[in-house]
């Protein structure tokens, strides 16, 4: 644990060391976040610097990508995420989004992301009605979409924890994200089986992780920022995480070429 907190020091403030090229990770902060400060640790573990977003924010404080972390946030009573998509700083995510800015959603944030419209498809209670915690086996699956390396077929352990992670959706829906190649992550074997033995919580055709048309909105119900470190186990979050560095940094160059261009 202390090798974590040591090269965690100051992730609470935006005025860490960078690194990764000085990629800036937001990751904003909703009442009933949860992990958010986990979230703000594996940034930097991952050797970028950690900015916290505070949820009635007006901007992203220039940021190069965005996670929206886990937890329970306010007006999850009513729905997961269906209070939280309407938080100020949301208006600032979309046009992030809609720019090609990369955009990560773990577990409350994935539902917060199916609220805004920003993914489809929406997370109900799990098939069991018990929270779920533990290790589980994912398979990656599909190129990322937006030149940025993600490998088909690898299987990694990511944990999780949630009691409304069923990922469904209409048929028609299903079948888009399927014939597309948006679907980013399944529940799987740890041989890289697709079985319901191995389907934690229900999720339709075991659903992991999902990708918007453009590729650069991701969300998914594992918790890549709890598995970064060796230190502390499996370090499957690391590929997730690895995406988001390696999407922003495509991001960044393709806005500084912009600039220059004009």
């Amino acid at each position: 644990m202390s090798a974590l907190n040591d090269r965690a020091d100051g992730a609470d403030g935006a005025d860490g060391a960078g690194g990764a090229d000085g990629v800036r990770i937001g990751v904003v902060t909703f009442p009933g976040s949860l992990d958010d400060r986990d979230a703000l640790r594996a940034a930097r573990t991952m050797g970028a610097e950690p900015v916290p977003v505070w949820h009635a924010d007006d901007d992203l404080h220039g940021v190069d990508a965005v996670i929206l972390p886990g937890g329970f946030s306010y007006g999850d009573h009513l729905r997961t995420g269906a209070i939280a998509r309407f938080a100020r700083v949301m208006d600032a995510v979309r046009a992030f989004a809609a720019d090609g800015g990369p955009v990560l959603g773990i577990c409350n944030g994935f539902q917060i992301l199916c609220e805004a419209g920003l993914l489809p498809g929406a997370l109900i209670r799990n098939r069991s009605l018990s929270f779920v915690c533990r290790w589980v086996n994912l398979r990656t699956e599909n190129p990322s979409g937006i030149g940025v390396d993600w490998p088909d077929g690898e299987v990694v352990q990511i944990p999780i924890k949630h009691g409304e992670g069923q990922f469904v959706a209409d048929a028609a829906v299903l079948d888009r994200l399927e014939a597309d190649g948006r679907v980013a992550l399944r529940y799987c074997s740890p041989a890289g089986e697709v079985t319901e033995a191995f389907n934690p919580n229900g999720a339709a055709r075991a659903i992991a992780g999902i990708r918007n048309e453009a590729g650069n909105v991701v969300g998914l119900m594992p918790h890549p920022e709890h598995a970064v470190d060796p230190d502390l186990g499996p370090t499957g979050g690391q590929l997730v995480l690895g995406w988001l560095l390696g999407a922003a940094q495509a991001h960044r160059r393709a806005r500084t070429q912009a600039r220059v261009t004009v």
